[in-house]
């Protein structure tokens, strides 16, 4: 599947034939219009352009998808093709500009524009659409969606602690098993590392190593999983706590157990809080206690409660209660932005501090997103006839949301924030907008701590 010159929708084949006479030059830019967020966290144009830019196509590619798209019953242009291959060495003679990765963007501001540099390739900008903009859409929606749980989840920890120490790790990705791929549990999981530190997704680790020169971005503990409990019967549920301890625990160690096999309040009120209760005080690391069914709202309040009549609890300098240090618990099904607020809600309301809970989201994270989350298109916006500058646009009015941009387009920061505006306009103001690709070449590389960095700061 790593042939570029099909990775593209099939109607783009024919659109080479359907530009004006004299076109050289197609910019294209790419936006979020809008959606559930109002900024967006843009995350992952770097990733693309190394796996997929940064190696030229071949003849035997050439030959490939003009098979394809001739029996597929749409033309081909292999003399547009061959002229890449034969004056660029296989490379694609583009210019990309993005703003910075890591970036909080309001939405309906220009993040990505493209344009050919070669006037014999008119058509390749628009060719490149379909790659490149789910290139965009879906690491930086699932970044937007990341950060936005970081941001409830501070919000509730400055309250109800005072600090947000450990934050890092009070998301953890669960989401690799419910992506549609492993290359979309890469990119997804990559994305979710730019705001935490917690994560089973090893394909999003890899990601972030490879595309952004990362060391270790993301760590786990050792888990339980319910075949590992059940296995024991039921009759030895004890005995399979006890075994999670005795192999996994001590001086600063987590140890992670799914306790809902069978009944969640006995394994809380007589395994964790009574036959197993000195083992668990005395090893000297930290349990973190896993309810994997029921009503999240109802079943986690509930849960730390019993753990505190059990364990015992202090009151922290902002009046709320926290567990013991020797026990948490960690939240891994029915999670998504709406339900950490609601579960962090009604902890709140019975005061008991966000420090007891950590969370673990899966397919809401990596998966039940899409291009409309937040809107995203990608658009031409001006194209150059016989040397003379034209601007592109759409204005339908059955959907004035659709309305696109005109012209080319530049990026600048002021007291006012972000704003997009003619790049004719600019003046002496900066661009945010850099040139990451060109010609076969990356450039102006992000490291995978700067986009934490800058992600941060925002």
């Amino acid at each position: 599947m790593k042939n570029l010159i099909l990775n593209t929708d099939s109607y783009k084949a024919s659109h080479f034939a359907q530009y004006p006479q004299g076109a050289e030059f197609v910019s294209s830019y790419i936006e979020s219009r809008g959606g559930v967020y109002s900024e967006t966290l843009f995350f992952g144009l770097q990733a693309f352009i190394k796996e997929y830019l940064a190696t030229p196509f071949t003849d035997a590619d050439i030959d490939e998808a003009d098979a394809i798209f001739t029996a597929h019953g749409v033309p081909f242009n292999r003399a547009g093709w061959e002229y890449i291959l034969k004056t660029y060495d296989g490379y694609l003679p583009l210019e990309i500009q993005a703003v910075r990765e890591g970036t909080m963007l309001p939405t309906g501001n220009v993040m990505v524009q493209v344009i050919n540099t070669d006037p014999e390739c008119a058509w390749l900008t628009s060719y490149i659409e379909t790659a490149l903009l789910r290139a965009v859409w879906y690491p930086t929606t699932v970044a937007t969606v990341s950060k936005e749980c970081r941001n409830i989840i501070a919000r509730y920890m400055d309250e109800t602690a005072g600090n947000t120490d450990g934050i890092e790790f009070k998301l953890h990705d669960f989401g690799a098993r419910g992506a549609s791929s492993e290359e979309t549990a890469a990119l997804g999981g990559a994305a979710h590392l730019v705001n935490f530190s917690g994560t089973d997704t090893l394909s999003g680790i890899i990601a972030a190593r490879r595309s952004y020169g990362a060391d270790m971005p993301g760590f786990s503990i050792p888990a339980a999983e319910h075949s590992t409990i059940t296995s024991w019967g039921k009759d030895g549920e004890s005995d399979a706590y006890a075994n999670m301890i005795a192999q996994f625990g001590g001086e600063g160690r987590l140890v992670a157990v799914v306790s809902d096999s069978y009944d969640i309040w006995n394994a809380i009120d007589n395994i964790w809080g009574g036959e197993l209760k000195d083992q668990v005080e005395t090893m000297g690391g930290t349990l973190v206690v896993r309810p994997d069914s029921g009503e999240p709202v109802e079943i986690v309040p509930e849960a730390i409660e019993r753990l505190m009549v059990k364990f015992g609890c202090r009151v922290n300098a902002m009046g709320y209660r926290v567990l013991p240090d020797c026990i948490r618990l960690i939240q891994g099904d029915g999670v998504n932005a709406a339900s950490i607020e609601a579960i962090l809600e009604a902890l709140k309301l019975r005061k008991i501090s966000a420090e007891n809970i950590a969370f673990g989201m899966g397919g809401e994270l990596l998966q039940k997103v899409n291009r409309d989350t937040q809107k995203f298109a990608m658009k031409a916006s001006a194209i150059s006839i016989n040397g003379q500058w034209r601007d592109v646009y759409k204005d339908p009015i059955t959907d004035p949301g659709k309305r696109s941009k005109r012209g080319r387009l530049a990026l600048i920061r002021d007291n006012e924030g972000f704003r997009t505006v003619r790049e004719s306009d600019l003046g002496d103001r900066t661009n945010e907008l850099v040139t990451v690709y060109r010609n076969g070449d990356t450039l102006n590389q992000v490291s995978f701590d700067e986009v934490r960095a800058r992600a941060a700061q925002q």
